[in-house]
């Protein structure tokens, strides 16, 4: 009855077999069909009747204790049943104790049992810790026989331990699982298969089954959690437990391959790759992810390669989702045409042929191209640009200017300098290191020791047979050393250790293609004769070095700010002039060339034609473009090309004449008093008249100068004169007399003896629209006819309250007489049969004055004269 559960008629069994005949086995029936009604006291005594049928057995008391024990906890007295059993495990030291471990191992699994209705994982897995500590214990796994208090056992409790202990195994292993403890789940699953026979293997191969998928879905989840929150060692191991699951999907690999990847382990990553390859062919995400690893691991043509693959798969995908993915990404033929067009865009700045400081050859543009293309820059460059499409561009952008980045050579020429057909095809370094080719050989050196693959140099770099790039290059010069990464000078006349001031004795300051070569770069560096930096200065940029810059400003009258600074352009094109006018070239039309850039013009090259007019053709294009005439600001002899520019860049030697100005006060007084005397309608015609002045121009060699003129009344010869000049002194209306010294022969003459009438003489004053203090381009255009501009601030004051009110255009044509009565700069021109005139050169400028620039109509004389 008691195996069948049916404890009220297993009690009345019980009972009617004590009524019989009292005895051990009644007495122990009763106590047990007591207990599992939950009748404690009653069960308590049963067993204590029972007690006096052992006949003082100490064997038969021990086995009644552990019934005793077993059926305090089956009816819920679990502590006073593990503490009984832990009395009679000590306290009977001559009973078989293996006994009391089979006890407790079937107390232990079911205190684990009940632990796991409940949310108490922890203490489940440690009752069955103690079940198999207990179940080892009792050694009823071994072959040795059952003990015959098992069997006993066996009849009174229905107990099977063999299945108990698969059961406890199967349990520990789920509890252990539930409770996070995967790892432990699976050794105790592989301690419990490794101590099982073939057969018990079979009858649970489907739990066993069942059981690592769970483990593996939670690896997974696990994984998935710990790469979502970047922790890529803990996604590692999850992943490969679940591999190691027989869970080796190809989703699974992918996982653990983007996983690797965050760890930089390419291989591992790229073997993973692979085997989503291998296990969907039609996978576009392998190759996705082999490009990664291939990427990862600088592997650049073979990532390509994957990637390619890659590309292919989405275009054939059968879902549209999927192909919809290829539109975010490049083909490399695409970015290599890209590439491409940003390295034609880099090019144009950069010289048509540079030094390889790597092989030390010279290589064309295509040359350098194909170079790149072959290097791991650009394999890295295409393997990054087809994926990233946020920063493409300037990815491409960046590698491209940082790898043709170019250095540029400033220096003297001195003797036998390499020529390009000296070197072409042959390797610099292998030339035998004397004269210039030594200094060519220490120059790509340096440049490459700094980090930079492309050097120029002017002796090797241009080819000067080929007229159209000769033509380019000397155009495009000033350009190349602008947009070099750095330009070193070589001072080869400076002894290494040379103090300061060694530079500023250089005749590397005397020649004409320096200035462009210190002004155009951003970086420069200056190197004494055995290749050291010029006063061990080791600052990066000696633009940036004060000790430098402060003695280049001193001996070449630059001032600092233009030096570190410098910007192209016809602004301060007087000055500009001046910073070459003491420089020397070998060839003269250098001169001309050297200065284009300067001035951001292009002059066609023409060696062979005389120097005045390459510098003519210069100045003309400074004149024409700007309308700037202080070009033609100049003491000297005047030029073949035109008479109004000098025929040396020396005459621009001397500073530019410097006249004296009037403060606002005196210019606003003299403005006070010309309202009384000089007619307004005079002024403004005369204001008018100037403001529709044409710019100067060249045409054909010949300037058209806008100017005011005032023809010469008189030329008389002064007393005295040198070798080779003769002085003058000149009556003009409307002008003081002055005084002039020049080369030229003037046919004297006076209102008593007129000259011949094609003959004229005039002094006039070049024209200047400054002088109209207008301020922008806006105000350029107004019309002069507009008088009704509200009056200037300056009648407010107390001085003007009583006088009349003067538009600001009133105002600006007063203001124009006040500066035209001031000393300015004459050009003396003297007409030609034909017309035309002719300026006369002076050995001093021409300073002349009106007498009354109350008189307008002495100003009034404005044309536009053609001078040869």
């Amino acid at each position: 009855m008691s195996r069948k559960g049916d404890w009220d008629h297993a009690l009345q069994d019980a009972i009617k077999s004590i009524s019989i005949q009292p005895s051990l086995i009644g007495y122990i029936s009763k106590g047990i069909a007591l207990s599992r009604k939950g009748h404690i006291w009653d069960a308590r005594a049963a067993f204590d009747v029972a007690s006096l049928y052992t006949g003082q057995d100490s064997e038969t008391i021990y086995f009644l204790l552990l019934i005793k024990t077993i059926a305090l906890f089956n009816a819920d007295q679990h502590d006073e049943a593990m503490l009984l059993l832990k009395e009679l495990a000590v306290g009977c030291p001559n009973a078989d104790i293996r006994v009391c471990h089979i006890v407790e191992a079937h107390l232990r699994i079911q205190l684990g049992l009940r632990a796991l209705d409940g949310p108490h994982h922890d203490e489940a897995a440690d009752h069955f810790n103690h079940f198999i500590t207990a179940l080892y214990s009792g050694n009823i796994l071994s072959e040795s026989p059952i003990l015959g208090m098992y069997d006993d056992l066996v009849v009174l409790f229905g107990w099977d331990l063999k299945s108990l202990w698969l059961t406890a195994h199967q349990k520990w292993c789920q509890t252990s699982l539930a409770a996070g403890k995967v790892d432990e789940a699976l050794e105790l699953h592989k301690t419990m298969m490794d101590n099982i026979d073939e057969t018990t293997k079979a009858s649970c191969l489907d739990w066993s089954i069942a059981f690592k998928q769970e483990c593996s879905m939670l690896f997974l989840t696990n994984g998935d959690a710990a790469l979502a929150a970047r922790e890529y060692d803990r996604a590692i191991d999850s992943y490969s437990a679940a591999i190691d699951l027989d869970s080796a999907s190809d989703a699974v690999f992918a996982k653990r391959s983007k996983a690797r990847l965050g760890k930089l382990l390419w291989t591992e990553a790229l073997f993973d790759a692979q085997k989503v390859t291998e296990l969907n062919s039609l996978s576009y995400l392998g190759y996705h992810l082999k490009y990664e690893a291939l990427h990862g691991a600088q592997r650049y043509d073979e990532a390509i390669q994957a990637f390619q693959i890659m590309l292919s798969k989405l275009d054939n995908a059968h879902d549209t989702e999927t192909r919809k993915l290829r539109q975010q990404y490049l083909s490399p033929s695409e970015v290599d045409r890209a590439i491409r067009k940003v390295i034609d865009d880099q090019l144009v700045n950069a010289p048509l042929r540079v030094l390889d400081t790597t092989t030390g050859l010279l290589c064309d543009r295509e040359v350098q191209i194909n170079t790149f293309k072959s290097s791991i820059e650009y394999s890295e460059l295409v393997s990054s640009a087809i994926t990233h499409p946020d920063f493409r561009m300037e990815r491409i952008r960046e590698v491209v200017m940082t790898y043709f980045q170019h250095v540029m050579l400033s220096h003297r020429w001195e003797g036998k300098e390499p020529l390009l057909q000296d070197i072409q095809g042959k390797i610099v370094y292998e030339l035998d290191p004397v004269g210039g080719v030594k200094k060519l050989q220490s120059f790509c050196k340096t440049a490459r020791n700094l980090g930079y693959r492309w050097a120029w140099s002017d002796t090797c770099c241009i080819d000067k047979n080929n007229n159209v790039e000769l033509q380019e290059s000397v155009n495009s010069m000033f350009v190349w050393y602008d947009h070099s990464a750095l330009t070193i000078v070589y001072l080869s006349d400076v002894p290494p250790s040379s103090k300061s001031g060694a530079l500023a004795k250089s005749n590397w300051n005397t020649r004409g293609w320096t200035v462009q070569e210190f002004l155009a770069p951003n970086v420069i560096l200056f190197y004494q004769k055995d290749w050291t930096l010029y006063l061990n200065d080791r600052t990066p940029n000696h633009k940036d070095s004060v000790a430098i810059i402060q003695e280049l400003e001193y001996a070449t009258g630059i001032d600092r700010r233009a030096i570190i600074a410098f910007r192209p352009g016809m602004r301060d094109a007087r000055e500009k002039l001046q910073w070459a006018s003491t420089r020397t070239t070998t060839l003269q039309e250098d001169i001309a060339y050297s200065l284009s850039g300067i001035f951001g013009v292009r002059l066609r090259v023409d060696y062979g034609e005389k120097k005045q007019n390459a510098l003519g053709r210069l100045l003309q294009e400074i004149v024409a473009q700007s309308g700037d005439i202080t070009a033609l600001d100049w003491v000297g002899e005047s030029s073949e090309f035109n008479s109004c520019l000098p025929a040396d860049i020396t005459s621009y030697e001397a500073p530019p004449c410097k006249l004296p100005s009037l403060s606002e006060d005196e210019i606003q007084s003299s403005v006070s008093s010309l309202r009384v005397v000089v007619a307004l309608q005079s002024a403004s015609k005369l204001y008018q008249t100037l403001d529709y002045l044409s710019a100067p121009r060249f045409a054909h060699r010949r300037l058209h100068l806008p100017c005011i003129v005032f023809p010469v009344t008189e030329a008389r010869r002064r007393p005295g004169r040198d070798q080779d000049t003769y002085s003058y002194a000149l009556k003009s209306d409307g002008l003081h007399d002055l005084q002039i010294t020049t080369e030229d022969k003037l046919i004297l003459f006076s209102p008593a003896r007129p000259p011949p009438t094609w003959q004229t003489i005039l002094l006039v004053r070049p024209w200047s629209r400054h002088l109209l203090e207008l301020h922008g381009p806006a105000e350029d255009m107004k019309s002069m006819g507009d008088w009704s501009v509200p009056g200037s601030p300056v009648h407010d004051s107390p001085a003007a309250q009583n006088e009349p009110v003067y538009s600001e255009s009133h105002l600006r044509a007063l203001r124009l007489i006040v500066r035209l009565g001031q000393p300015f700069s004459a050009f003396l021109l003297a007409r030609q049969r034909d017309g035309e005139f002719k300026r006369i050169a002076s050995d001093h400028d021409i300073i002349a004055q009106v007498k009354d620039m109350t008189s307008v109509d002495n100003m009034m004389d404005i044309r536009t004269l053609e001078v040869l």
